[in-house]
């Protein structure tokens, strides 16, 4: 008897659980649905905040730490034409990534310093 009211108990209880899983389920996705390109937005700025290294960049290029910037931008420009027509668009964008990055480093070279 005691056996069989317990298996009543379980029984019972992991149907309600059941359904209260199914309706948070439920709710997750309807808020996932309203919010949804906001969320896509915020993911897409996170990632292109993500800052790539120098040496990384370099490695990319192809070019050393004693390469002019022309050489960089020949580099550069021969790499994501050869991406863009029968490659991938990940690789044409880690390319641009590291012409960026180079850019401010060339930048921050170009300044003066105050000193």
């Amino acid at each position: 008897m005691a056996a069989r009211i317990l298996a009543n108990l379980i029984v019972m209880g992991s149907g309600i659980m059941a359904r209260a899983f199914v309706q948070a389920y439920r709710q997750a996705i309807t808020n996932a649905s309203r919010n949804g390109i906001n969320q896509e937005t915020v993911q897409n700025i996170k990632r292109a905040s993500k800052i790539m290294a120098e040496p990384e960049a370099r490695q990319i290029l192809g070019v050393s730490e004693h390469s002019s910037w022309e050489e960089i931008l020949q580099k550069y420009g021969n790499l994501f034409e050869r991406n863009a027509k029968n490659g991938s668009f990940y690789l044409q964008s880690k390319v641009h990534k590291a012409k960026e990055c180079l850019e401010s480093v060339y930048q921050k070279q170009a300044q003066p310093t105050l000193e």
